[in-house]
């Protein structure tokens, strides 16, 4: 949501990509990186799922999920793959405070952030087909069909706009996570400047 009278003054950097393309691993590599910079906030989202070692999220059955949906819990929520997703709603606070934050979300929530917050930033990640399938095989939660219908709509989707920040993330984590935190070093720059210049 924007702060009274104008724009939040921190910026909301949504991440979003295609299951196997490294999201959490993303920002997981930022967050250790930036674990003294109060500046920027790496919320946990809320999933409907059991939490795992290749997701880092905090789980809520689907019935306590609507109920903290109705009660106004969440800034954003979405539904995708039969689960819903949300993310917290303490970071409206945390943008009109200047904090930068950093949150793993569905193209089927950018609309909608992109109506409430601002600034934003989408960083659109991706990789290689045979990197997302490799990486999906090696998650043993999905069939080699289930598979194969991910890695189509990974082909099949796309985002553009001058707020979109691609990223390839087909090589060593390093390599993009790099890139990415250049990236929120420069949110976090531009904090209370009312732009954020592209890297």
């Amino acid at each position: 949501m924007r702060a009274q009278g104008g724009e939040s003054r921190g910026t909301l950097v949504l991440v979003v990509g295609p299951s196997g393309a490294g999201k959490d691993s993303l920002i997981g590599y930022c967050r250790e990186r930036l674990a003294d910079d109060p500046s920027v906030v790496f919320p946990r989202r809320v999933v409907t799922r059991a939490e795992g070692a290749f997701e880092d999220h905090a789980s809520l059955a689907e019935e306590a999920f609507a109920r903290e949906a109705e009660a106004g819990a969440f800034a954003l929520h979405w539904r995708a793959h039969g689960l819903s997703y949300g993310i917290p709603a303490s970071v409206a606070g945390e943008l009109q405070g200047g904090c930068s934050v950093v949150v793993n979300v569905s193209r089927l929530a950018v609309e909608e952030a992109r109506r409430r917050f601002s600034p934003l930033i989408v960083v659109l990640v991706s990789a290689r087909r045979e990197v997302l399938a490799e990486r999906l095989r090696g998650r043993g939660r999905e069939s080699e069909e289930e598979i194969a219908r991910r890695l189509d709509r990974a082909e099949l989707a796309d985002l553009s706009g001058p707020d979109v920040y691609p990223l390839d993330n087909s090589g060593h984590l390093s390599v993009a996570g790099e890139a990415l935190l250049a990236l929120l070093k420069g949110c976090a720059a531009s904090a209370g400047q009312g732009s954020l210049r592209p890297l």
